[in-house]
């Protein structure tokens, strides 16, 4: 059971995170959700897909990182092998909770989980949470960033999904590949877009789209799908034991 407690920078004043990704760190997920505000960095590295939530039923944004249940292909011994790094892998062990105060909507607050293989047992290793006087390090203020922008991500990626329903421009999509070894793979539960709905669009409804930003995310998804090149070389390498 994970262990979350409120940040705090008396009870966690010489807390230290170990920020390298290793295997050891549980980063085996062939998949992770991303958000608009990183579509542009995230689209060159990884495909960029929907799936449905199994417990909502909702489409969630998501970046392929695998070819088979809990398999990380970009994790190797020696770190995470792509430029960009996605928002919630960035914020682990962090997580944001919600506190009740005088008023009327709970406000985000801080979390970390200290049942984390992230979290340091040395004095020295790792990056430190809090400066000696209890403010906060260059570390934490980056984590606040990434935290702040995954909790307005989530209202965002509805917006944009809802808006995406509305002109039916997502469609399931089967990816089949054969490998190099002759084993055959196939994906049947995601979701892309629509390019012949969106081809066949008006003029108008293009038009509202570029001003909600919209057009420009549409293009990064469909243009991600050139790496899905790159995941299978990587998977060929791996069955080979390059």
């Amino acid at each position: 059971m994970p262990n979350h407690q409120l940040l705090d920078n008396v009870r966690h004043k010489d807390l230290r995170i170990l920020t390298l990704h290793q295997p050891a760190f549980g980063e085996n997920a062939s998949y992770g959700h991303v958000y608009l505000s990183e579509f542009r960095y995230v689209q060159g590295e990884y495909p960029i897909l929907f799936r449905k939530n199994t417990d909502t039923a909702q489409f969630e944004a998501i970046a392929l990182f695998g070819l088979a249940a809990e398999e990380n292909l970009f994790m190797e011994e020696n770190g995470w092998n792509a430029s960009y790094v996605p928002l919630t892998v960035q914020r682990r062990p962090f997580l944001i909770g919600f506190q009740q105060d005088n008023q009327a909507e709970p406000k985000p607050v801080v979390h970390v989980d200290m049942d984390s293989p992230r979290i340091s047992k040395s004095t020295t290793e790792g990056e430190a949470v809090f400066l000696p006087q209890g403010g906060q390090t260059p570390y934490l203020q980056h984590i606040n960033s990434v935290l702040g922008r995954i909790h307005s991500g989530h209202i965002e990626n509805k917006t944009f999904i809802d808006t995406l329903l509305q002109h039916e421009l997502i469609e399931s999509v089967a990816i089949k590949m054969e490998l190099h070894d002759g084993s055959k793979l196939e994906f049947n539960n995601l979701y892309t877009i629509n390019e012949e709905k969106l081809n066949a669009l008006p003029a108008d409804t293009l038009f509202t789209l570029h001003q909600q930003g919209y057009v420009n995310l549409i293009y990064m998804m469909i243009a991600s799908m050139a790496t899905l090149s790159r995941l299978i070389d990587m998977k060929n390498k791996r069955v080979r034991g390059i």
